[in-house]
């Protein structure tokens, strides 16, 4: 799966992300987007390295459980630091 393929599903896992986790993403839709985003490339080519690349399809379901969980993931890390930022402050 190409690079605009790995967007196009993080673009849908944000939308899970911000169901999944509503209270720990701040910054409303437009950040969990891009963290889906993110998370989708991160994980993809996490996977890539793991798997090999073969397989990494739109439809295939262990492309999603990489996107899902790489979105998971870096929202978790950007709600963790930017936590951590507003009660220093």
């Amino acid at each position: 799966m190409g690079f605009i393929g790995w967007i196009v599903l993080g673009l849908i896992v944000g939308v899970i992300v911000k169901a999944v986790m509503p209270g720990r993403v701040g910054g409303g839709w437009i950040t969990s987007l891009i963290l889906g985003v993110v998370g989708a490339i991160v994980g993809g080519w996490i996977g890539d390295l793991l798997f090999g690349g073969g397989k990494m399809e739109f439809w295939n379901l262990g492309s999603w459980i990489l996107a899902l969980v790489g979105g998971l993931v870096v929202a978790g890390v950007y709600g963790a630091i930017t936590g951590r930022n507003k009660s220093a402050a």
